[in-house]
């Protein structure tokens, strides 16, 4: 069951800001009020595809800060993992310049309140707790406006990598939608036209724009 519509769950951790601070007791309450965020789940440190997305991200960080965004990654490693990956250079696996804050999820209950665990606690035939699936997160995104409610959610099975410009589109469909209360049609980016919530507005629009 999805989280859009509904607060995200917050969430008190361990976290590395700054590229190799830690900071105990992190949680989503200090943007409350102040920050749309992007949250994004990644399966693990010293992976394949996670660098290439944490990349990403910190290559447009300006962008979302500019929009008023904080970005915030998380996985189900400790901080210490955390913490080496991000000393180690990129030109051997490590993600050295990303400094937007890494949570760990050590115990896996943030990924679980998330619905993004890629697997779940079960009991064996022995009575003893076993693990079906694989014990990390699925790539999963969400963007959490200022009151604290999930707007988006993007849920990416472990192979498959996510699209940072597309987090940017739907930040702006959020915004415009925020400050002129209009809706934003399929493939809307910033600066195209929007439709006005209602049947007449929608039927102006479709009448301009259809072939």
């Amino acid at each position: 069951m999805g989280l859009v519509g509904k607060k995200a769950p917050n969430f008190n951790t361990t976290a590395v800001i700054d590229g190799g601070d830690f900071q105990e007791n992190f949680s989503l309450e200090q943007y409350i009020g102040k920050k749309k965020v992007i949250l994004f789940f990644y399966p693990m440190d010293f992976t394949f595809v996670c660098p290439t997305e944490l990349l990403a991200f910190q290559e447009k960080l300006a962008e979302f800060e500019k929009r008023g965004v904080a970005v915030v990654g998380c996985s189900v490693d400790s901080h210490f993992s955390h913490w080496a990956w991000l000393n180690t250079p990129k030109d051997q696996g490590g993600i050295q310049s990303v400094n937007y804050p890494l949570v760990a999820d050590f115990d896996k209950t943030i990924a679980m309140n998330y619905g993004v665990l890629a697997g779940e606690y079960t009991w064996d035939e022995d009575g003893k707790w076993a693990f079906e699936g694989s014990p990390v997160a699925y790539r999963g995104l969400f963007l959490i406006d200022e009151e604290g409610t999930v707007r988006h959610e993007l849920i990416n099975d472990l192979p498959l990598g996510r699209n940072v410009n597309e987090a940017l589109r739907v930040i702006d469909a959020l915004a415009h939608n925020q400050k002129y209360g209009e809706v934003c049609p399929a493939n809307w980016n910033e600066g195209d036209e929007a439709m006005k919530a209602s049947s007449v507005g929608v039927a102006e629009y479709l009448s301009k724009h259809s072939s």
